[in-house]
């Protein structure tokens, strides 16, 4: 039986901000974990690693001077607990990225127990293991818990509320992994975009260079957000020690229209025409909020500076493209 919305809500909303309520206790001080934490080295381990996010978590740890033992899905499957469990034993990591994830919504309406299996059961699976070799985790989550029906923007303080089974069984994953482990740093963030991506948000060049009638989102609201610059985030959450729910992204809200037109501006592809639709005109059989941009508290207490604004990064990205 899935986890009901209405429970899944209220346990998230009594779990939400532990840290954020009590920055100031001696446990959770930022400055007390970090002498330990540099004095050792350091083993990151990394699932999902062939994905956008994993890739952009590899190379950005890598860079800082982690040990990163990365695996793409095909080498581990996170639904394996005994696989998972003797995966994490034999690497010990020092702190367990999870990547992992299924960014099918409509597939999940479809094949809810598959779903289920990768956003709830595997993560589960991995914070269990981590805890007995007492490992941190970072879990990464979605902004699909929202119902997308508040304005302006939604913050940990506010109750999830998920529409579809994508979003139920993400909100279900983040609450496995807070029981199964304490040290766990819960990462929700929004339209994900980067190179190798293959969302609509990192592929739209590609496909306007190969012809594709266009279509941009016009009445849907969110946040790009640019993984390097998410990857650079969590790492720097990770230095900090302190646990938690986070809800990481680019700064300045916006539609896929406005993205798409300033994607193909900035590329050179003035002349290519892209189609104003509203969501519901794509029939798509799971629903998505209306509007899921978020703040984090968190990082507001924490005075972590916001990440820059989604169009800096996107000039970026383009540059690569």
């Amino acid at each position: 039986m899935f986890p009901l919305r209405n429970e899944l809500a209220r346990e998230a909303s009594e779990a939400a901000l532990i840290e954020a309520e009590n920055p100031s206790d001696p446990q959770i001080h930022p400055v007390a974990n970090s002498e330990p934490r540099l004095a050792l080295p350091r083993i990151a381990m990394i699932t999902g690693a062939g994905g956008l996010l994993g890739r952009a978590m590899h190379a950005r740890l890598e860079k800082s001077g982690w040990r990163v033992v990365s695996f793409t899905h095909p080498e581990l499957d996170i639904t394996n607990d005994v696989d998972v469990q003797a995966t994490i034993e034999r690497i010990r990591p020092d702190v367990l990225i999870n990547c992992v994830a299924t960014a099918d919504v409509d597939r999940c309406e479809i094949e809810p127990d598959w779903a289920y299996r990768v956003n709830e059961k595997g993560p589960e699976s991995l914070a269990r293991a981590c805890r007995l070799v007492e490992a941190e985790i970072v879990h990464v989550s979605t902004d699909y818990v929202f119902d997308g029906t508040k304005p302006g923007f939604y913050t940990q303080e506010d109750e999830p509320s998920p529409q579809s089974i994508y979003g139920t069984s993400k909100l279900a994953g983040e609450l496995a992994v807070r029981k199964q482990n304490d040290r766990s740093y819960i990462v929700r963030t929004s339209w994900l975009f980067g190179a190798g991506g293959k969302n609509f948000g990192s592929r739209v060049i590609e496909y306007a260079r190969n012809g594709a009638a266009l279509k941009g989102v016009m009445d849907q609201t969110s946040i790009p957000t640019y993984a390097p610059d998410l990857a650079g985030r969590i790492e720097e959450i990770i230095d900090l020690g302190i646990h938690g729910l986070y809800q990481v992204t680019s700064t300045g809200p916006t539609n896929w229209l406005e993205f798409a037109r300033l994607a193909l501006d900035l590329a050179g592809l003035q002349d290519v025409k892209l189609e104003p639709v509203t969501r519901a005109s794509l029939n798509q059989r799971a629903p998505r909020p209306q509007n899921s941009a978020m703040r984090c508290l968190l990082s507001e207490k924490l005075q972590l500076p916001p990440l820059r604004h989604w169009k800096d990064a996107l000039k970026e990205f383009v540059g690569q493209c």
